[in-house]
């Protein structure tokens, strides 16, 4: 398991986090996706306290620098939703039995420091140590610079939607799995 260097402090987070979360999480919506934050798709954004942190199968991993959250990543219970992600999909990836890796962002003045890698293995040895899942899920854009190397060299590729255009014109987004260990 990779070890944040110092001086970063990588854990669960806590109720105090929250709000430097929800900055950093909607930071990047705008910055780096430039879409910004979309009802649909970030309610867990808004309600961090009852998504990841009441619910025992859920976690938001953080990591702090000098107090200020600086990197999240987070484990959800929820396969990819239909639509707009295909049907054989989501049936492949249930909910109940997928945990999919979510939020994994990094602040822009703290990046290419292993962060990701890090909280990335923590949440999959949370999904390994929680019972009832048998998967880690996520998807990616991969226009965001340096997304699909990452994933790659961590994950699976299960589907490529800028091959079938599934997805509607120009978005390029890419499905991978992560075997619980």
């Amino acid at each position: 398991m990779h070890r944040p260097p110092a001086p970063y402090t990588v854990r669960p987070a806590t109720s105090a986090d929250a709000e430097g979360a929800r900055r950093l999480m909607l930071d990047t919506f705008y910055r780096d996706f430039g879409y910004g934050y979309v009802p649909a798709w970030h309610q867990d954004v808004i309600d961090i306290k009852s998504t990841y942190l009441d619910d025992p199968r859920h976690v938001l991993m953080v990591a702090l620098h000098h107090g200020e959250v600086v990197a999240t990543t987070g484990i959800r219970s929820a396969g990819p939703a239909h639509p707009p992600h295909p049907r054989w999909l989501a049936e492949r990836y249930p909910s109940a039995t997928t945990a999919q890796l979510v939020r994994v962002y990094v602040h822009p003045d703290h990046r290419r420091h292993g962060l990701a890698r890090t909280l990335v293995d923590r949440a999959c040895a949370f999904a390994a140590e929680t019972p009832g899942y048998d998967c880690v899920y996520l998807h990616t854009n991969v226009d965001v610079p340096g997304a699909e190397a990452f994933w790659r060299s961590m994950a699976k590729e299960i589907f490529d939607a800028r091959t079938t255009g599934e997805h509607g014109p120009g978005v390029a987004t890419v499905h991978f799995e992560i075997p619980l260990l």
